[in-house]
């Protein structure tokens, strides 16, 4: 027994130290994303990882797959959803996206997160390889996580548990009493003070926070005061969630009394007004209304199809993500087309490529392995039968983490059962 013992041990460890397989994609247009594209180009993987990245590769490799004709991407991120929180916007028991509470930043959303939605296949099929939802509230709502979109378990998924913590700043806009209002309608300055009454409950609960931040040792932990700490010292990202022009105004200057937080927009419909103050303070933002009707009957159609090349023009950061929009979850295949309609209306194409894969891998801290295809990163990265932001692509091949995934989803399972239904005589 103890010979058989030893042996068995022999064999874990030469399995242990021997050289992961290695894979050559060979032949296609590969869109670096950080460094130009190569057309062709070869990709050699290794070990979950990229390993080399040139024009062409003569390293021998275990396994070659010819990708001629095809498109090679790193894989899509969408930077702010609710996606894996929301299965039927319909049925109560299959939404898990808000939290009870105004200040609930101990709040983790990738806990809640739904391992077998079937929403999630559907995103993968179409280039999405890594998502991050996001804990919806009504003001301080908790941090969001990154997730790899496959795995048994969130354990499996996570890739990491904080990237940000979501402020959603209060409404600014005001109901006219009117002959067509409530019964009970607010005078407009009952509504503005509480209004006011609001952004001082944010501001108290920050002060509060960084006093206690300063606390004795050996004080007790309270994981409210202990989550903030990252936020406070501009470790973690604080993502406020702003649509109109007064709300990203007030956040701005609310913002300005606290130097030290690391502030992202998220949302931002008339954040390309500011783009010139974003661009100064070095305010990244996450633009979520490409296809948002124009808030105003005297704004132009194409408004919200050109902020986001107003804001890239101003020097703005810019990412692009399908909001949290009550169908967002089921509609996180089409983020690439809302990129490919902001580089229509003016965004530069390789800019529009950046804003769904390096940029919201920037903005969540995790762009020394995903968001471009180089070598050292995470060989997450899909084969597209051409441009992902032509709508007309198909994607044929997807990895995450070196390993292909399958792109069967409900749509196709349905296809095939009445592809293969019985033919009428």
């Amino acid at each position: 027994m103890e010979k058989l013992s030893l042996s068995f041990a022999a064999l874990l460890a030469l399995a242990a130290a021997a050289p992961a397989e290695t894979l050559l994609l060979r032949g296609a247009t590969v869109h670096t994303v950080s460094q130009g594209t190569l057309a062709p180009g070869d990709v050699l993987l290794q070990d979950q990882r990229i390993l080399a990245v040139a024009a062409h590769l003569d390293q021998p490799a275990d396994r070659t797959l010819d990708l001629t004709g095809l498109h090679l991407f790193p894989g899509l991120i969408s930077a702010a959803t609710d996606l894996g929180l929301v299965e039927i916007s319909g049925i109560r028991a299959s939404l898990d996206d808000q939290e009870t509470g105004e200040f609930t930043p101990e709040i983790e959303s990738w806990t809640a997160v739904n391992p077998d939605s079937e929403l999630i296949p559907v995103s993968r099929a179409n280039g999405i390889t890594h998502f991050v939802p996001i804990p919806g509230g009504q003001l301080l709502s908790g941090t969001s996580g990154l997730l790899a979109t496959r795995g048994w378990t969130l354990e499996d998924m996570t890739v990491r548990r904080r990237t940000a913590m979501h402020l959603f700043w209060p409404d600014h806009s005001l109901a006219i009493p009117g002959p067509n209002a409530p019964e009970k309608a607010k005078s407009l300055d009952e509504q503005a003070r509480e209004r006011l009454e609001r952004i001082r409950t944010i501001d108290d609960f920050f002060n509060q926070a960084e006093a206690w931040q300063k606390r004795p040792p050996g004080s007790p932990l309270v994981p409210a005061w202990e989550a903030m700490g990252p936020v406070l010292k501009g470790e973690l990202p604080l993502m406020v969630h702003a649509q109109g022009l007064r709300e990203i105004r007030a956040a701005l200057k609310w913002s300005a009394q606290h130097p030290l937080l690391r502030l992202v927009l998220e949302g931002g419909r008339d954040a390309w007004m500011l783009a010139p103050e974003l661009a100064q303070r070095h305010i990244p933002v996450i633009y979520s209304e490409v296809f948002t009707l124009p808030s105003s009957s005297a704004d132009a159609y194409d408004v919200q199809f050109r902020a986001a090349a107003i804001l890239h023009q101003a020097g703005v950061v810019t990412a692009i993500s399908e909001g949290l929009g009550r169908f967002s979850a089921s509609s996180q295949r089409n983020l690439p087309y809302s990129a490919a309609q902001a580089a229509a209306f003016g965004l530069p194409p390789e800019a529009a490529l950046a804003a769904i894969t390096l940029i919201p891998a920037q903005l969540h801290g995790v762009a020394d392995t995903l968001g471009s295809i180089e070598p050292g990163k995470d060989a997450s990265l899909f084969a597209a039968t051409g441009d992902i932001l032509d709508i007309r692509s198909v994607v044929k091949h997807l990895w995450i983490s070196g390993t292909e995934q399958s792109l069967a989803t409900r749509h196709t399972r349905l296809a095939e059962r009445y592809r293969s239904r019985p033919k009428a005589k």
